[in-house]
């Protein structure tokens, strides 16, 4: 059971339904401010609070106190009841696992549960644990760790056997990277503050819905705590997309995974890594194709032999600009050298597309070969082609560093590019 809200004018999935099948679309709450909507095709939802107009008895009302009377209402005549939709669960943080962090509780029969004195943390897992793979935490069947006496009473009492989920570590292990050899404290906030909040958290959408949220919920608590002075742990997120391969998540279960070592072996490191970089925008999936590795490699093995045929015809390193290099085909050159250093620099700093530079580099190259194949005509034409190559080099790097290498090395440069 369910029910449609059926207000177009003031619900997206709504506006756009009506306006596709040509439904009425009826305003009725308008900015607090401004004066009520007279047309009946608004060109766009209105989704936020405001005041009711055309609504009965409830005109001149705002939002929340309209909603809180409609409820009433319905409650009053029979027809509906106020509810609150949580959709926040509560979080199971123990696992029945070996591996994780002992939970620093023990259980006593007279005094109850009890943690664990700090005197006496940490907690570690003992090096005898059975790996039976029988069901149940390997740590219960641990000789000399299960049983232990009470801090409080002295009775024998048993410890807690199942370890955390490793979502808890990784809830505050990056503050702990800040100063990882403090013996007092989980870390200390005055070296640590300077490098938070995270300014930027990429993860799948799992990510989002789950670790983001918990780590969030933890640095609240570890606030609440004194141990930081900030509410929020990351300033941004970035979802990327999923692998894709046959119609299917590319995933160990399915059965469906590229082996990164036989693609390295067949192809090269920089090819495989170019593809998985060019394939797809960061944000959305990538589909895995065979063919476009391939693409890949004869665009690195073109850039090699192209490089290769100009490489006696280019000036030495550090050669000056000749004031030929500012006209004709040697002009039109440079200016899609410099035009390409844009593009790959603004595309990775503010858009974030890791895609769009491989494209640019592709036509910069397609616009030096030309000039190389049929010969630089004079230093003009010569002195642009090195540049771009130099500019291929720099930008190709962070995508194809083992060739940029080369071809720096081939310029006339010592190693390294990325320096």
């Amino acid at each position: 059971t369910g029910a449609i809200m059926s207000v177009p004018a003031h619900d997206e999935r709504d506006f756009a339904f009506a306006k596709k099948y040509g439904l009425p679309i009826r305003p009725v709450i308008h900015e607090t401010d401004d004066a009520p909507l007279l047309a009946e095709t608004p060109e766009g939802a209105f989704t936020k609070d405001g005041t009711l107009y055309a609504s009965g008895s409830y005109d001149g009302l705002d939002s929340a106190t309209a909603r809180l009377r409609m409820s009433a209402e319905a409650e009053a005549r029979g027809f509906g009841t106020r509810t609150i939709t949580f959709r926040l669960k509560d979080w199971g943080v123990s696992r029945q696992r070996y591996w994780g962090t002992p939970i620093p509780v023990i259980h006593c029969g007279s005094c109850g549960i009890v943690p664990v004195p700090d005197a006496d943390l940490p907690v570690l897992l003992p090096d005898n644990a059975p790996l039976t793979g029988e069901g149940g935490s390997p740590l219960a069947r641990a000789p000399g760790f299960l049983e232990t006496s009470c801090p409080r009473c002295g009775k024998p009492a048993r410890r807690e056997t199942d370890t955390m989920d490793t979502f808890v570590d990784s809830c505050w292990y990056y503050f702990r990277y800040c100063d990882p050899a403090n013996d007092r404290a989980p870390f200390d906030w005055a070296k640590v503050s300077p490098w938070f909040p995270v300014d930027l958290y990429i993860g799948g959408i799992e990510h989002a819905t789950m670790h983001l949220i918990y780590t969030r919920f933890w640095t609240r608590v570890m606030r609440d705590l004194g141990l930081v002075t900030i509410d929020e742990p990351v300033a941004s997120l970035f979802t990327q997309g999923m692998v894709i391969k046959d119609g299917a998540k590319m995933s160990k279960s399915k059965g469906n995974v590229v082996d990164p070592d036989q693609m390295v072996e067949r192809y090269g490191a920089d090819t495989t890594r170019l593809f998985s970089l060019f394939a797809a925008p960061p944000e959305r999936d990538l589909e895995w194709s065979e063919a476009g590795v391939e693409g890949c490699f004869r665009f690195l093995g073109r850039l090699w032999r192209t490089f290769e045929k100009a490489g006696p015809s280019l000036p030495p390193a550090g050669t000056p600009k000749p004031p030929s290099a500012g006209s004709g085909d040697a002009l039109a050159l440079r200016r899609k050298t410099h035009h390409t250093i844009r593009r790959v620099t603004d595309d990775l700093g503010p858009r974030m597309h890791l895609n769009t530079p491989v494209a640019a580099i592709m036509e910069l190259l397609n616009l030096v070969t030309p000039l190389v194949v049929a010969g630089a005509k004079g230093d003009g034409e010569a002195w642009a082609a090195r540049e771009a190559f130099e500019t291929i080099a720099r930008v190709l790097s962070p995508f194809a560093p083992h060739i940029a290498e080369e071809l720096w090395e081939g310029l006339g440069f010592p190693p390294f590019v990325a320096t």
